[in-house]
């Protein structure tokens, strides 16, 4: 076989799935017992593993049932939290395991998931806002896995199906709201450039804005990465502007919190002095003091709508051709918000 290199030399699972002309994960699935393999290409690759004395690692017996992979950029947040908790609970559903991988941005940590990828024989891929170079993506299409993106970045692939939340709806209802107690210096703290929620979500800020017949102003504006740090900054410099806005819609939770910070070091009070609107509607933003008012996306419910995709089938779980979910967002009034000071 290619790369034996005599009588004694240990066969690998690639030699094996170019001999049987299946994919690595395909053999993979039958070494680890998966269910979703054709009973003639199993029975072909097991004759191959048995001809070529091939030793296996590990056995699961043949009821096991599959296994998908969640990938996501960290588990430090209550946003990762969340969607880890969709993902599971559609897998126990399906009485299917589940691992979850952080790569944290980096290519190493990539790479890493991907070889294990391949061992694994995974049933499926969800990526929660990760960034996979082409030649990654490629890898994955090439073992034949079916794949979906929760929140992808920049314009998401239209071969590829993805789950999201109608994020310019809800920067357009954030952003009226404020107006609606009379704001009209409304400054935003963005999330990720490249990040496809995050430009709609500031994109629906400024359609609410021009709507009301309110002029964008770009030094309102300030760049953030949806964390609790530029939440902190980004409020900062709003509040040093010689004229500083009565209201913050900040593109997550975290970036609001980060804003309450920043607030109190000014001496200022939330929802009197400033009003502060956040994005998610994660558990803490209704413990937080005083409880944000935010925009409220159904994280939980994303990744378990990812997860049935994979499992079901994109067909199945979208009908009619669709390749991009987004499911609804609703904003969430509670004591962060109030008129401007003097109104």
């Amino acid at each position: 076989m290619p790369g034996s290199t005599g009588p004694g030399a240990r066969v690998t699972i690639a030699e094996i799935a170019q001999e049987a002309g299946v994919s690595v994960a395909t053999v993979s699935k039958v070494l680890n017992g998966h269910a979703h393999v054709a009973d003639t290409t199993r029975q072909r690759v097991e004759a191959l593993l048995e001809s070529h004395n091939y030793v296996r690692r590990r056995s699961r017996p043949t009821h096991t049932v599959g296994l998908i992979d969640l990938v996501i950029n960290e588990l430090d947040s209550p946003w990762s939290v969340e969607v880890v908790r969709g993902v599971q609970e559609a897998a126990a559903q399906h009485d299917t395991g589940l691992v979850v991988t952080a790569v944290h941005g980096r290519p190493a940590d990539t790479l890493r998931w991907l070889d294990n990828l391949t061992k694994r024989g995974s049933d499926g891929v969800i990526l929660a806002v990760t960034v996979l170079a082409g030649a990654q993506r490629r890898k994955i299409q090439e073992l034949d896995v079916p794949l979906v993106v929760i929140d992808p970045v920049g314009n998401p692939d239209a071969s590829i199906p993805s789950v999201g939340a109608t994020n310019w709806h809800g920067g357009l209802a954030a952003t009226q709201h404020l107006l609606g107690l009379g704001h009209r210096r409304i400054g935003v703290i963005t999330g990720p450039e490249d990040v496809l929620s995050a430009r709609a979500r500031l994109d629906g800020y400024r359609a609410a804005l021009e709507s009301a017949g309110v002029g964008v102003d770009p030094r309102l504006e300030v760049r953030g990465d949806f964390h609790h740090g530029t939440g902190i900054t980004g409020a900062e410099h709003l509040l040093a502007l010689p004229e500083p806005p009565t209201a913050i819609f900040a593109s997550s939770d975290l970036q609001a919190l980060g804003a309450y910070d920043a607030v109190r070091r000014a001496g200022l009070q939330v929802g009197r002095d400033i009003s502060v609107v956040g994005f998610d509607d994660l558990p803490v933003a209704s413990w937080a003091s005083p409880p944000l008012t935010t925009v409220r996306q159904p994280l939980s419910d994303m990744a378990t709508m990812a997860a049935r995709i994979v499992l079901r089938g994109v067909e199945e779980v979208l009908p009619g051709g669709m390749r991009r979910l987004e499911l609804a967002t609703t904003l969430v009034e509670r004591e962060s918000t109030g008129r401007p000071p003097g109104h």
